[in-house]
């Protein structure tokens, strides 16, 4: 894959992604000859004169000044994020919530009203629905798969989309709604996660800030917890601004496992994809099964957009499965070997989890009566993985 001319992130447009991963971000003769970018532990920052105190004063969003505003570890993995996704700059946020929520605050007041996606992450709803409602600030839910201009209101600041959308995949046009956006003014914030910066990118659609969990793919390993927001030269101040005032800070350690993640990501991106291809192949011949969500299929919602906006897909998938009782489902979901059952997804692990959209949709109708399960398939052997489903459809069997 060869990422798309970008003339804010300053890269080479035919750089391939594989080759921008393990390039971006570091600096080795910056570092003593050291290939990856050393942690770096700070909270107080000191100067050698006067002047060069006020100087950091005067430029509080350049290089390092105090710890919370980062340190050299913080910088590269947000340079390197930056490159990824065709933004001007990152800002590295303590989990991906943190980051969906920052975004939010930075670009609403009292008084405002935003557009979000029916889809979208449940957190992020429960944010919208207590604390934005609690600040006046009036939330509409639209459609993903329809035109946001019939909601546009004058006071429209936001639009917040996330395509696919969360457990169920609709995959939005997002340059149609960033267009709107830009005709009325209303800044443009997108949850790009499922893709991790690598199979979609948001500034060549037309956004403005990009948010991810690194959690998720970026770091691809479990066990940190970090949110990236993305920005425009126009949105970053804002962005940034926001963050320092509300104190938020990722932590080194953090910043440098996923910079560690990030240099693998093509690769164990395009592993996942492959697994999960298979899997809903074999999903898709089981009676059990009414339903593959996976926006690659040819009848998922929105598929068209995704076949002309993205480069590829992941391991997430979800189903929905025949009318059963909860013994039985409980009976398929606690003997697997392979799926553990957690509320994550993006490492090398799989991962199943059972949900309900009928609870997180206001403006939708989901048509389905049949429990949900989704699936992260992780980088085991594929046909590991489909046994293992095949288990536990025999245990739902017998237990039906």
């Amino acid at each position: 894959m060869t990422l798309p001319s970008n003339p804010e992130s300053g890269e080479e447009s035919a750089r391939t992604i594989d080759t921008l991963l393990t390039g971006v971000g570091r600096d080795p003769f910056a570092n003593h000859g050291i290939v990856n970018p050393p942690v770096y532990h700070a909270s107080t920052i000191v100067y050698p004169t006067l002047a060069a105190l006020e100087d950091a004063d005067r430029t509080p969003y350049q290089g390092t000044r105090y710890g919370r505003r980062g340190t050299p570890t913080t910088f590269a993995l947000e340079e390197a994020v930056a490159a990824l996704e065709g933004g001007y700059r990152s800002i590295a946020m303590p989990s991906g919530l943190s980051a969906i929520t920052t975004a939010l605050l930075a670009f609403l007041k009292q008084g405002d009203h935003a557009l979000v996606t029916d889809s979208v992450y449940f957190p992020t709803r429960r944010f919208c629905d207590t604390v934005l409602a609690g600040l006046g600030i009036e939330v509409t839910y639209f459609d993903p798969l329809a035109d946001i201009a019939p909601h546009v209101r004058a006071n429209t600041r936001v639009v917040f989309m996330e395509s696919p959308g969360s457990l169920t995949y609709e995959v939005q046009d997002v340059a149609a709604a960033t267009a709107t956006a830009r005709k009325h003014g209303i800044v443009s914030i997108l949850d790009n996660t499922w893709s991790a910066g690598v199979t979609f990118k948001p500034f060549a659609h037309g956004i403005d800030v990009s948010v991810q969990a690194a959690t998720k793919y970026i770091v691809g390993h479990s066990d940190v917890m970090l949110g990236l927001i993305t920005t425009t030269e126009d949105t970053f101040v804002q962005a940034k601004r926001t963050t320092a005032l509300l104190g938020t800070a990722a932590g080194p350690d953090d910043c440098y496992l996923a910079l560690r993640g990030l240099r693998t990501l093509g690769v164990r991106l395009a592993r996942h994809d492959e697994t999960a291809t298979k899997v809903v192949e074999w999903l898709k011949t089981r009676p059990e099964v009414i339903a593959v969500l996976h926006p690659a299929l040819p009848d998922a919602p929105g598929h068209n957009i995704w076949k002309r906006d993205f480069s590829g897909a992941n391991g997430l998938l979800s189903i929905v499965l025949q009318p059963c009782g909860k013994a039985a489902l409980a009976a398929m979901l606690d003997g697997y070997r392979l799926f553990a059952m957690g509320y994550s997804w993006g490492g090398y692990e799989s991962l199943v989890v059972p949900f309900n959209p009928r609870h997180a949709r206001t403006t939708t109708r989901w048509p389905h009566e049949g429990p949900c399960i989704r699936l992260h398939c992780g980088i085991e052997d594929p046909d590991d993985l489909i046994a293992d489903l095949a288990d536990g459809f025999s245990r739902l069997n017998a237990a039906d």
